[in-house]
C-alpha cells in the first residue's frame, strides 16, 4: 500500500487526499506531467535507474508521474500495495492474463462477463494454448468442479454485466486458495466507494476506469491493482514490454475524479433504487434486476458485500421481447442510447444486439440476456425526470 495517506482514513477521504503529488510550484491541483522522456544527471544516474538500483523516471510508457500519482490514490482506495494504470479497462484484463499466464493454463470464469471479456478469452487467449470454462456465478459447487490440475486463475465480476448477478467473493476466494489459484476481480461496477474485492480475498481488483471513475464519459483508461509482485512486478513488466499505456492526461483525469466518487456512487444507488423500484410496479415489465431490490435472489449477499451502496446498473425485461425494448429505447428522449455506461448522464441500451451481439446466441442464453432486457445505467439527473423519460415506452 503507498505510504501517502494515513490508514486510518476512511474511502472518501482517500480519494480526496492519497497520492498528492506536489511539484516544485507548490501547486495545490495536481500538474499534468505531459512529457514522453526524462533527463538524467549524468550517464551514471541513467544506467542506475535502468538497471533498477536508483529511483525516478524512465520513460512514459511504464513511469509517469501523473499516472503514478493515480495508481497510487486508487490502490489507496481499494486497499491494495500498488496500482499498474492501462490504456483501457480491457487492456487491464489482458496484461493482468498475458502478465501471469502461459501456454496450458486454464481459467475459470464466470458465464455472466462481458462480452468483450468472453471474446478476449475464447479468441485470443486460446491461441496462446490459455483455455477457459465458464460457469453460473453463484454455484460454488461448479466453480469447484471446474477446477483442473492446470487452472490458474479464478475471474469474476460482481455485480454482472447486464443482470447484476453476485458472486461470493468469500467463498471463491477459499477455493482459488486451495487450489493456488490467482482471483481476479473485475470491480468496474461498484469501484472501492461501493465495494472492496480485497476485503473479500481476491488477489487482483481490475477497473476500467473509463466508466464510474472517471464518471463523465470523456476518457479511457483501466487499472490493476493488487501486491508488490502480482502488479508490482508481473504486470509492470508486462506494462513495461507490451506497452499497452495509460495517458498522462487521461490519468489526471482520472485521478481528480476519485475525489468525487464516493459523492457520485452514492448518488447514482440512491436514483437507481428508486427507479428499481418504480419499474418493478410497471405493468409492462417482467422483471427488474437490481441487487437493491428484495426480489433480487442475492440480495442479502449483496448488502454485505456493497455496503457503501448497490449501485448504478440495472436491467429489465419489457413484455414483447425485441420490439417491446427497442419501443421502450427509442421512446426515449432525455436517456443516452449508448453502449457505455457509468456516466453522469442515464444511458440505456439492448445488451443482445450491441454489448453481447459477439457472442454467441448460446452464450447469451446461458447468461440470461434475451431479446426483452434492456440495461440502464442510471445517472445524476433527476430521477423523476429519468422516470418520466421512461414512461411513453412503456405506456
Amino acid at each position: 500500500m503507498s505510504n501517502d495517506f494515513d490508514p486510518d482514513w476512511h474511502t472518501a477521504t482517500r480519494g480526496v487526499r492519497a497520492g498528492e503529488h506536489r511539484g516544485p510550484e507548490g501547486e495545490h491541483s495536481m500538474a499534468i506531467y505531459a512529457t514522453s522522456s526524462y533527463v538524467f544527471d549524468s550517464a551514471e544516474d541513467a544506467a542506475a535507474r535502468f538497471a533498477g538500483e536508483a529511483a525516478g523516471n524512465i520513460y512514459s510508457r511504464f513511469t509517469n508521474p501523473t499516472v503514478d500519482a493515480f495508481g497510487k490514490r486508487l490502490a489507496a482506495m481499494e486497499g491494495g500495495e500498488c496500482c499498474v494504470g492501462t490504456a483501457s479497462g480491457m487492456s487491464a484484463i489482458l496484461s493482468t492474463c498475458l502478465a501471469t499466464l502461459e501456454a496450458g493454463d486454464h481459467i475459470v470464469a464466470a458465464h455472466t462477463l462481458f462480452g468483450s471479456t468472453i471474446g478476449l478469452f475464447n479468441n485470443y487467449l486460446s491461441k496462446l494454448g490459455i483455455t477457459t470454462t465458464y460457469v453460473a456465478p453463484d454455484d460454488l459447487d461448479a466453480w469447484a468442479s471446474a477446477i483442473t490440475p492446470q487452472t490458474r486463475m479464478l475471474f469474476v465480476e460482481t455485480p454482472s454485466n447486464p443482470l447484476t448477478e453476485i458472486v461470493d467473493m468469500a467463498a471463491l476466494a477459499e477455493i482459488a486458495n486451495a487450489n493456488d489459484c490467482l482471483f481476479v476481480v473485475d470491480n468496474c461496477f461498484c469501484t472501492p466507494a461501493l465495494q472492496r474485492p480485497f476485503d473479500f480475498g481476491a488477489h487482483v481488483v481490475i477497473h476500467s476506469a473509463t466508466k464510474f471513475i472517471d464518471g463523465q464519459g470523456r476518457c479511457l483508461g483501466g487499472a490493476v491493482i493488487g501486491d508488490s509482485d502480482i502488479v508490482g512486478d508481473q504486470v509492470f513488466r508486462f506494462l513495461r514490454s507490451a506497452g499497452p499505456s495509460m495517458s498522462p492526461f487521461n490519468a489526471w483525469v482520472f485521478y481528480k475524479a476519485l475525489e468525487t466518487l464516493e459523492v457520485r456512487m452514492r448518488a447514482h444507488s440512491a436514483a437507481a433504487q428508486t427507479l428499481a423500484e418504480w419499474l418493478e410496479a410497471h405493468d409492462n415489465v417482467e422483471r427488474v434486476f437490481y441487487p437493491g431490490l428484495q426480489s433480487h435472489p442475492q440480495h442479502a449477499l449483496a448488502a454485505r458485500q456493497q455496503p457503501g451502496g448497490f449501485g448504478a446498473i440495472l436491467a429489465l425485461r419489457v413484455k414483447g421481447g425485441r420490439a417491446g425494448a427497442f419501443k421502450l429505447i427509442n421512446g426515449t428522449r432525455m436517456l443516452s442510447i449508448t453502449n457505455n455506461l457509468g456516466d453522469t448522464r442515464t444511458t440505456i441500451v439492448h445488451p443482445a444486439t450491441t454489448t453481447h451481439f459477439r457472442i454467441t446466441a448460446e452464450e447469451r442464453a446461458r447468461a440470461g440476456i434475451d431479446d426483452g432486457v434492456v440495461r440502464i445505467s442510471v445517472g445524476l439527473e433527476n430521477v423523476e425526470d429519468i422516470i418520466a423519460d421512461l414512461k411513453p415506452g412503456l405506456a
